[in-house]
C-alpha cells in the first residue's frame, strides 16, 4: 500500500482495493425509503446458512460440561462467547449484508479512542477525559440516515438502546452525527485492557461484532502485549483491520513506525492500513485539528462512499468469522467428548473396585474360609459323630431331637450352625463392601472430575447395608432351603413333611457352597475341612443322589453370588449415579461436529468471498 511522506496510506489506494468483489447484489444502489434502506432480496443459499447457524447455536447452547476437567472452564467460556457472537453478529448480519458497516474503535486505555471518535464526526459525541475507565458503556455514532437499523436491535441484541449517557455497561447509547455519511457507524468500546472486568469482556463482545476493527494504540502503549492477542485472534478470525497509531512525537515518527511495522509483519498484519497522528494540541471542543485527522477522515469516507468496498469489509469479515467456527467448535468438541471420557473412566474405577468384591466373595466360597472359627464348630456340633447321617437314614431323627431339645432348652444344633452361617457371610460382605467403597473413593479422588462429585458418606458403605446384607443372607438360606424342599419332593423323608431333615439337606448344601474345594489353611484344619465336605456330601448323596449334590450346590452358589452382585451393584450406584446424573450423552461432541459441518458446507456454498476455498 502506498503511503504519504508521514506514513499514513495513501487516499486513492484504500484496502477494500484489495479485496474480492463477490457476485452477489449490492443494496447501496436501493432507494432510501423512510430514513432507510429497504432489505435487499437474499439468494436461497443466505437462507440455508442462516438455518445451519441457528442449528450450531442451540446445539452449541445445548452442549454442557459438568464434570471438572482442565478444559470445562475454556470450553464453558469459548461456548459462551460463540453463541455471543452468533446472536450479537453472524446471524443479524447475514440477515442483512446490505446493512451499514459496524467500524468498532477500540484499544487500550488512555489511547484516545473518544477523542478519535469525535475528531471523525467533527462532533462530541462521545465522552473523553482524563479518568479512567472513561467509556463505561458504548456509544455507536451513526449518519441519521442508518438511525433505525441500529435502533432495531438485530445487532447487538443484548445491549439496551439509550440516547443518553448511561454507566451500565449493559447499554448501547445510539446518538447521530450529521458530519457523517450513510453506509458506515462507529462505535467507541471500552478499553481492551481495562481495569474494570465488565469492561474488559465487552469490549471482547464488541470486537467479535465488528465488520471492521479500528485498533488505536499510542507510541508509549503500541508493544503492549493484550492489543496483540486481540489483533491475532481478529486476524485468525478473518476481521479486516486498520490501525491508528497515536499521539506520537515528531522526532520518532520514523523510528516507532518502523517497529511497529515490523510487529505487524511478524504477526501476519503487514497489510493492514495503518495511520499515523503525530502529537497535537486539541483545539476548542477537543478534537484533533481536521488537518491531522483528514487522512483518516478521508479514507472512512471513501470507504462509506463506496458500495462495492463496504460489501467487500463486510463479506470477508463474515466469511472469516465464519470460517473461524469450524476449529473453535471442534475444540467444544473434544472438550465434550473428553467429558464423556471422564465419566466413562470414574465408572470403570468403580467398576473395578465392586468387581473386586464381587472376586472376593467368589473366592471365599471356593477356598473354603467361610468354614472357619464359628462356622466350623457349629458345623461338628451338628453333624457329630455321625448321628445326624444316620438320622436321616433312619428316618427317626427328627422326633427325638424334638424332645431332647424340649427337656434341655438348648436350640437345635441346626439353629446354631444356620446362624452361624449367617453372621460369618453377614461379616464377609460387609467388609468386602467397606474394602470397595474405600478403594472407589481414593480412586475418584485422584481424578479432578471425580474429586468433585465426591461426598464424605461415599467412602463408607450405605448406612443401611449391615441390615440389607442380613435381609440378604436370610433370604438366601431360605431360598435354598425351598430349593432342597422341591428337590426332595419325591423324596420319602422330605415328602413326610420332616422339618429337620429339610433343614439339615438345606445346611448341607450351604456347607457345600461353602466349601467346594476345602481349602483349609493347615494342620488340623485341613482334615477335619475335608471331613466337613465328605459329611455334607454323604448327607446329600443319601437323599438326592450324587448329580443332584453337583446341581444343589452349584444353584445355591450361583443364587448367592447372584444376590451378593446385585448388593454390591446397589451400593456401586452411589458412585455411578453421580455421573449418570451429570446427563452426559455417550458420544456428546458428534452433534457439535456434525453442526459445524453443515454451517461450512452452507458457507463454500455460499462463497461470500467468490471463492469456495
Amino acid at each position: 500500500m502506498a503511503t504519504d511522506p508521514a506514513g499514513n496510506p495513501d487516499r486513492t489506494d484504500p484496502i477494500v482495493s484489495r479485496l474480492p468483489h463477490p457476485d452477489l447484489a449490492e443494496a447501496s444502489a436501493e432507494p432510501v425509503q423512510n430514513g432507510t434502506k429497504p432489505p435487499v432480496e437474499a439468494p436461497p443459499a443466505v437462507g440455508r446458512l442462516a438455518n445451519a447457524l441457528s442449528r450450531l447455536r442451540a446445539t452449541i447452547g445445548g452442549a454442557a460440561y459438568p464434570l471438572v476437567m482442565p478444559s470445562a472452564d475454556d470450553a464453558k467460556r469459548v461456548g459462551a462467547a460463540l453463541v455471543a457472537q452468533l446472536d450479537d453478529y453472524l446471524l443479524p448480519r447475514l440477515a442483512r449484508l446490505d446493512a451499514p458497516l459496524l467500524v468498532v474503535v477500540g484499544g487500550s486505555t488512555g489511547a484516545g479512542k473518544s477523542t478519535l471518535v469525535n475528531s471523525l464526526v467533527r462532533a462530541p459525541v462521545s465522552a473523553a477525559g482524563v479518568l479512567r475507565p472513561t467509556t463505561r458503556s458504548p456509544v455507536l455514532v451513526s449518519s441519521p440516515a442508518d438511525l433505525p437499523w441500529f435502533r432495531s436491535g438485530e445487532l447487538l441484541p443484548g445491549l439496551v438502546r439509550t440516547p443518553e449517557p448511561s454507566a451500565d455497561p449493559r447499554t448501547l447509547q445510539i446518538v447521530s452525527a450529521t458530519a457523517l455519511g450513510s453506509g458506515l457507524a462507529f462505535l467507541d468500546a471500552p478499553d481492551i485492557d481495562s481495569v474494570v472486568d465488565q469492561n474488559r469482556q465487552l469490549a471482547a463482545q464488541l470486537l467479535a461484532a465488528a465488520d471492521l476493527w479500528l485498533f488505536v494504540t499510542t507510541a508509549a502503549r503500541y508493544a503492549d502485549a493484550v492489543p496483540w492477542e486481540l489483533l491475532t485472534t481478529a486476524r485468525l478470525r478473518g476481521t479486516v483491520i486498520a490501525l491508528v497509531l497515536d499521539r506520537v512525537p515528531a522526532e520518532a515518527i520514523a523510528d516507532v513506525t518502523t517497529h511497529l511495522r515490523d510487529m505487524l509483519a511478524v504477526r501476519d498484519l503487514g497489510a493492514a492500513p495503518l495511520f499515523i497522528l503525530p502529537e497535537t494540541r486539541l483545539d476548542g471542543p477537543g478534537l484533533i485539528a481536521e488537518e491531522v485527522i483528514q487522512p483518516l477522515h478521508d479514507w472512512f469516507g471513501q470507504l462509506a462512499a463506496d458500495a462495492d468496498a463496504r460489501g467487500a469489509v463486510v463479506r470477508q469479515t463474515l466469511d472469516g468469522a465464519l470460517t473461524a467456527l469450524g476449529p473453535a467448535v471442534a475444540g467444544l468438541a473434544e472438550a465434550a467428548d473428553e467429558q464423556a471420557r471422564a465419566a466413562k473412566a470414574l465408572d470403570e474405577r468403580v467398576t473395578v473396585a465392586y468387581r473386586t468384591g464381587r472376586q472376593t466373595v467368589a473366592d471365599g466360597l471356593r477356598d473354603g474360609r467361610l468354614l472357619r472359627g464359628e462356622v466350623l464348630a457349629r458345623w461338628q456340633e451338628f453333624v457329630g459323630t455321625g448321628e445326624f447321617l444316620k438320622t436321616l437314614e433312619n428316618k427317626v431323627g427328627q422326633f427325638r431331637d424334638r424332645v431332647v431339645s424340649a427337656i434341655t432348652g438348648r436350640p437345635l444344633p441346626g439353629r446354631n450352625l444356620q446362624a452361624a452361617l449367617e453372621s460369618q457371610l453377614v461379616t464377609l460382605l460387609r467388609g468386602i463392601a467397606a474394602d470397595a467403597a474405600e478403594q472407589a473413593y481414593v480412586a475418584w479422588h485422584a481424578h479432578p472430575a471425580g474429586t468433585a462429585l465426591l461426598d464424605p458418606e461415599l467412602q463408607k458403605p450405605s448406612p443401611d447395608l449391615a441390615e440389607r446384607a442380613d435381609r440378604l443372607v436370610r433370604d438366601w438360606q431360605q431360598w435354598v432351603l425351598g430349593l432342597v424342599r422341591q428337590e426332595g419332593a419325591d423324596k420319602r423323608i422330605v415328602a413326610r413333611g420332616a422339618a429337620y431333615a429339610v433343614n439339615g439337606a438345606g445346611l448341607a448344601v450351604m456347607i457345600a457352597v461353602f466349601a467346594s474345594t476345602a481349602f483349609l489353611p493347615t494342620g488340623l484344619e485341613v482334615a477335619v475341612g475335608a471331613g466337613t465336605t465328605v459329611a455334607a456330601q454323604k448327607v446329600l448323596e443319601a437323599l438326592f443322589g450324587d448329580q443332584a449334590i453337583r446341581t444343589l450346590a452349584t444353584q445355591a452358589r450361583e443364587d448367592l453370588l447372584l444376590r451378593v452382585g446385585e448388593l454390591l451393584d446397589r451400593e456401586a450406584a452411589r458412585f455411578t449415579d453421580r455421573t449418570a446424573g451429570v446427563g452426559l450423552a455417550e458420544d456428546p461432541g458428534a452433534d457439535l461436529r456434525m453442526a459445524a459441518a453443515e454451517v461450512e458446507a452452507a458457507r463454500i456454498e455460499l462463497a461470500l468471498t467468490g471463492s469456495s476455498a
